[in-house]
């Protein structure tokens, strides 16, 4: 197979020897389900830097709207999960409070695409998870994450919310379920695979 013709996306292609590995980042504002995404699909024990929330965030952290929100993460999650034999996903969890931004710069670095997870009591906090991506040009798509099973917005009207592009897929359902959490990156991964390499990328 000559390689070089390839429409796939470069850490993409796959062979019947060794898996490709892609990195995928797991992002949305403070409290919409990240650490929960990763935990649920994550085929190891997941990685997690989280911190119980004190009186220190007070004024700090916005967690209206989450009475039962007692921790945060400070750093990343990190989980893992086996698409096919031949396609492992890394999931890396980006910190959702503004004050923790500066690290997304760094986690981006090697990630192909991503999954924003956005809850429609708060779609607001996820705006800046969306224009990050955006602005870089790394597809993604949007989870919206149905609490206990419960959405108060139909797909219409999160998408005009969000003034989402057409293409982006947007999927809805509680992620604390696996299933949700897989079809969100089985989605983003026939979107990736649905887009040619950019020129002059090599690919194979």
């Amino acid at each position: 197979m000559d390689s070089g013709n390839s429409d796939h996306p470069a850490g993409l292609e796959t062979g019947p020897a060794t898996p490709s590995a892609v990195k995928i980042l797991i992002a949305g504002g403070f409290g919409v389900g990240k650490t929960t995404l990763v935990g649920a699909v994550s085929e190891v024990s997941p990685l997690r830097t989280e911190e119980y929330l004190t009186q220190a965030s007070v004024g700090v952290d916005d967690i209206e709207g989450l009475t039962d929100k007692s921790t945060t993460t400070v750093a990343l999650d990190f989980g893992r999960i086996t698409i096919h034999p031949e396609l492992v996903v890394y999931l890396f969890g980006t910190p959702g409070q503004e004050r923790f931004w500066f690290m997304w710069n760094d986690l981006v670095n090697g990630a192909l695409g991503a999954v924003v997870l956005v809850d429609t009591r708060r779609l607001d906090v996820s705006f800046a998870s969306i224009d990050f991506f955006e602005s870089r040009g790394i597809p993604f798509v949007v989870g919206v994450n149905c609490f206990h099973g419960r959405c108060d917005r139909t797909e219409e009207e999160v998408r005009e919310a969000l003034d989402l592009d057409p293409g982006v897929p947007l999927l809805m359902g509680d992620v604390r379920r696996q299933e949700v959490g897989r079809d969100l990156l089985l989605a983003l991964v026939d979107l990736l695979l649905s887009q040619p390499a950019p020129m002059g990328t090599p690919v194979g």
